[in-house]
């Protein structure tokens, strides 16, 4: 069996020409459709044994046509056959796999659940959580904070799996297992992937990066935080409470009662004092950033209520739309920050005393020692540890403060002691740093010593 394929000469124009088809009459006339299809046949004999097919092509090319659009429609199938082999694994096979091999190794949890893992348990939970008033009597704090942590905890031990999503998580509320995991410089403990996502949009810095990205920061971002450069930071930290105090004094008036919602009062706070010693002159940009980041910080905790749906951060919902024109505006002004700073340090007129200023400077120094011309920290890893700056440390601070003032509301005797130990120290002077170390009692009520619970912090879980 055989084709034999003529090109006959041109009938009547040269934009047609023709090509007889000569084959065995075993060869299915079907095998020809298919391949020509494009073509027209204009007429069919047979003579001598063989069937004689004569096909009319719109233009030469057509007859390149099918077979390239085979390959193409087969390029698209094992890409799609790619794909899906990908979500299968991810999704179903690898879970799967992982759950066997923790069990093996005597871990128990939860059962892997397709596709959302436990994250509609994790939702729920939290959602009745917050559905009451936690009453001031009760210092278990763990049940409302991490419920869902709190309830595998009980139901399955101090190490226990669950899932966020398909990836395992492991949860671990043994002390003594602690230490050996945060000691660990050997990388068999990273940070979870999934919850990376959420992070890199409200700042991609510190708290994302692992390995030696995460050493080479670490080691730059540390020289901000020593002791002597933190004191130099005490003039902005005074000035920012001073307002806040006055505030609340002008509130007041006549009353000598006035109710207070703290918690928006200390976000307001510690955004002040950041965006004072993170950026110090260029404190108008500093709050627009501030804003800008306490939005995102709200959108996040409503996008990781919907990360079990797999898929949702990819979709151009409302949500995503707004977190990802946020972190654009963000980047946006942190660049025009640096930018202007990096020109004020060229001309040597530049005040590096704020957290900016001292994290340029220690990266400059960082990358003289390596030996190398470029710098160790690009442009865009400053904008995500300046922005980690208001995300980890206006949230933690201003839940701190807001959580040591209802204390001070439950035992109003700490009050009175914390007030006569700062006049006796301060007077009416403005805080200095050797001053504050002698603040025990304020230091006392900060950390939440048992002084205050009058218990093992073993209760509070």
């Amino acid at each position: 069996n055989f084709v034999h394929l003529q090109l006959a000469g041109p009938e009547k124009s040269t934009r047609h020409p023709s090509l007889i088809l000569v084959f065995s009459p075993a060869v299915s006339r079907r095998c020809t459709d298919t391949i020509f299809g494009a073509a027209h046949i204009q007429r069919l004999s047979e003579r001598d044994g063989f069937v004689h097919r004569t096909l009319t092509t719109h233009n030469m090319d057509t007859l390149g046509s099918p077979p390239w659009s085979l390959l193409c429609a087969l390029g698209a199938l094992l890409a799609a056959l790619w794909c899906a082999g990908r979500a299968l694994t991810g999704a179903w096979l690898r879970p799967r796999r992982l759950a066997r091999a923790l069990r093996s190794q005597g871990v128990s949890g939860t059962q892997y659940r397709f596709p959302s893992g436990d994250m509609k348990e994790y939702v729920r939970l939290i959602a009745a959580a917050c559905s009451q008033p936690m009453p001031l009597s009760l210092h278990a704090v763990a049940a409302r904070a991490v419920p869902f942590d709190h309830a595998i905890i009980k139901q399955h031990g101090k190490v226990a799996l669950t899932w966020f999503g398909p990836e395992p998580r492991v949860v671990v509320a043994d002390p003594r297992l602690f230490r050996e995991i945060l000691s660990n410089k050997q990388g068999q403990f990273g940070k979870q992937r999934s919850i990376l996502r959420i992070e890199r949009l409200l700042a991609n810095g510190l708290t994302t990066h692992q390995g030696d990205k995460w050493v080479a920061h670490r080691r730059i971002i540390n020289h901000a935080f020593h002791l002597e450069k933190l004191k130099r930071m005490l003039p902005a930290f005074a000035e920012c409470s001073s307002e806040l105090v006055r505030r609340w004094g002008d509130s007041m008036g006549q009353s000598d009662v006035q109710e207070i919602d703290v918690w928006p009062e200390f976000q307001n706070l510690t955004g002040d004092v950041i965006s004072r010693v993170a950026f110090g002159s260029s404190f108008g940009e500093g709050r627009k950033i501030f804003q800008l980041q306490s939005e995102q910080a709200q959108n996040a905790v409503k996008m990781a209520n919907v990360m079990y749906i797999p898929g949702y951060r990819f979709l151009p919902t409302k949500l995503n739309t707004r977190m990802k024109a946020n972190a654009r505006e963000v980047e946006l002004l942190l660049k025009g920050v640096i930018t202007k700073r990096e020109r004020a340090m060229k001309d040597g007129h530049a005040d590096n005393d704020d957290l900016l200023g001292v994290m340029m400077e220690s990266n400059i120094e960082e990358s003289q020692e390596a030996g190398s011309s470029m710098p160790t920290m690009t442009t865009d890893d400053i904008v995500g540890e300046l922005k980690l700056f208001y995300f980890a440390g206006m949230e933690t601070t201003a839940v701190l403060l807001t959580w040591a003032m209802v204390l001070l509301s439950m035992h109003p005797e700490w009050q009175d002691r914390a007030r006569e130990e700062v006049l006796r120290v301060f007077g009416k002077n403005q805080p200095d740093s050797e001053g504050i170390n002698r603040l025990k009692v304020v230091s006392k009520i900060i950390t939440g010593e048992p002084l205050i619970y009058n218990f093992s912090s073993e209760r509070l879980l």
